[in-house]
């Protein structure tokens, strides 16, 4: 039975492109792996806390004595054994500010630990998570930041998950677009139809 991790990041609840696009995804593999098992990860209603000092101090092996720090931490393992246990990955993701929203960025800064998720060898880092894991990203975003748009290269939202995912091993990655949502009806409908056929192709 294949394990489907579902995770979504807008803050914009039921207004979100990235959480429909995300969702009818996780609907499509449903179909293509009957039975399949979802893993559900709203990281705006169940964020992890950012990065501390306190973190990497109980990286290094510091005693945790603080109850929400300890919470946090086995919060943040959870999400590494979700990764390890997931056959397909869904990221739902819009672009905030040219970048990813901060409650995946906290995320990010969890899962990739040395020793859980990469190491570093002689040849440099490593990703550890097994091999033939797929990645879907369901990516939103107000304007036009492909092709020769002279905004491309404020991009750094699929760019950069691409990059950290690959990181820790998950490099197969595929991104379905719905951009220039902002620029109105017509330019955003053409949009979400677009990427829906390309949810409906994958096989």
């Amino acid at each position: 039975m294949s394990t489907i991790l579902h995770i979504d990041t807008s803050v914009l609840g039921g207004y979100s492109v990235s959480r429909q696009l995300s969702a009818e995804i996780v609907a499509r593999q449903k179909t293509l792996h009957p039975g399949a098992n979802v893993i559900y990860r709203d990281l705006v209603q169940s964020p992890a806390q950012h990065l501390s000092d306190k973190h990497i101090a109980a990286f290094q092996g510091a005693e945790v004595t603080d109850a929400a720090l300890g919470e946090d931490l086995a919060a943040g393992g959870a999400f590494i054994d979700d990764l390890f246990a997931a056959d397909v990955i869904v990221i739902g993701v819009p672009m905030y500010n040219f970048s990813i929203p901060s409650q995946l960025k906290a995320w990010i800064d969890r899962v990739c630990v040395a020793g859980r998720t990469f190491q570093y060898g002689a040849n440099g880092p490593e990703g550890l998570l097994p091999k033939g894991k797929k990645v879907f990203i369901a990516s939103s975003r107000g304007g036009q930041y492909t092709g020769d748009s002279p905004a491309a290269f404020l991009e750094h939202q699929e760019s950069y998950l691409k990059a950290v995912l690959g990181f820790i091993g998950l490099t197969d990655v595929t991104i379905i677009r719905a951009e220039n949502l902002s620029r109105g009806d017509d330019a955003k409908n053409a949009a979400l139809a677009d990427a829906k056929d390309q949810i409906a192709a994958l096989s």
